[in-house]
C-alpha cells in the first residue's frame, strides 16, 4: 500500500511541474492522505494558458459573406412581357433594386401567354407571343392542321417570344403554352389561313405595274415636249426668213 502511495505522488509532482497556474497545484495534493489524492485528481483543470496554447486558427470554419443586398430603388425594371432574349425580371430586380410587376411563384402553374400574331414574314410564318407575369422556364408551341389534324410540337426557351414555321399551306391552329415545374399554363391560340401570303405578292405586282406605268408616261411626255420645241423653233425660222 505504501508503494503505491509513493508512486502516486511522484506521478502527481511531475504533473504539477508540467502544468502552470491551475487552481489547485498537483504539489498540494502530495500532502495529503492516499483517499484524498483521488478526490484532489477530479478537481484538477488545464490551466487557460494551456487551453490558449492547444488553440489553433486553422482549425476555425470560416463564414461566408452575406451577400450584397440592392436596396429598393422605387423604379419599375425595364423589362417587357414581349420582349425576346432579356434577363428575367426578378434577376433584374436582385441586381439592381429594382421593382418587377407582380409574379406568381414557381410553385403555381404559370398564367396563359398572350399569341399576338401568326402571320407572313417574307416567305416565312412567324407566330408572335408575350409572356405571362408567372414564372415560367419554358414555351410548347403546337401547330395543327384543321383538316388533318397533323401536329407538329415545338419546346422553346422561357427567354423566347417568337418562332419561325416556315412555308404553311394549310389552315392551321397554332397555340402557345407556357411551362414551369409545377405545371402547364391554359393555351392562347390563333388560326392561320394560308390565303394571306397572296396579298404582299399582289401588292408588289401592282406596285411594279404602277411604277412601270409612271415610267412610260413620264417618257412620252418628255417626247411630246421636245417635239413641240423643234416644231416651235422651225415655224420661228419660217417666219423670219419670209420678212
Amino acid at each position: 500500500m505504501m508503494a503505491e502511495e509513493q508512486r502516486v505522488k511522484r506521478t502527481l509532482t511531475e504533473e504539477a511541474k508540467k502544468r502552470k497556474g491551475e487552481n489547485i497545484t498537483m504539489a498540494s495534493c502530495t500532502n495529503v492522505p492516499f483517499p484524498a489524492l483521488i478526490v484532489c485528481l477530479l478537481f484538477i483543470r488545464p490551466s487557460s494558458s494551456q487551453a490558449f496554447d492547444d488553440y489553433n486558427p486553422e482549425d476555425t470554419v470560416p463564414t461566408s459573406s452575406p451577400k450584397t443586398q440592392h436596396p429598393l430603388s422605387g423604379k419599375q425594371c425595364d423589362y417587357s412581357p414581349c420582349r425576346e432574349g432579356q434577363v428575367a425580371c426578378n434577376k433584374l430586380a436582385a441586381s439592381t433594386g429594382c421593382l418587377c410587376p407582380g409574379f406568381t411563384l414557381q410553385n403555381t402553374a404559370p398564367e396563359a401567354p398572350s399569341l399576338k400574331s401568326v402571320s407572313w414574314n417574307g416567305s416565312d410564318v412567324v407566330a408572335v407571343w408575350c409572356a405571362p407575369h408567372s414564372y415560367v422556364t419554358g414555351y410548347f408551341l403546337t401547330v395543327r392542321q384543321t383538316l388533318t389534324g397533323k401536329e407538329r410540337l415545338l419546346t422553346l426557351g422561357h427567354d423566347d417570344r417568337s418562332k419561325v414555321l416556315g412555308n404553311m399551306d394549310h389552315v392551321s391552329e397554332v397555340c402557345v403554352v407556357a411551362v414551369n415545374g409545377a405545371g402547364d399554363s391554359p393555351a392562347s391560340c390563333l388560326t392561320f389561313e394560308p390565303g394571306d401570303s397572296s396579298l404582299p405578292l399582289k401588292a408588289g405586282l401592282i406596285g411594279g405595274a404602277l411604277g412601270l406605268l409612271m415610267l412610260v408616261l413620264l417618257a412620252v411626255l418628255l417626247w411630246r415636249h421636245k417635239r413641240q420645241r423643234k416644231q416651235q423653233s422651225g415655224i420661228s425660222m419660217q417666219d423670219a426668213e419670209t420678212q
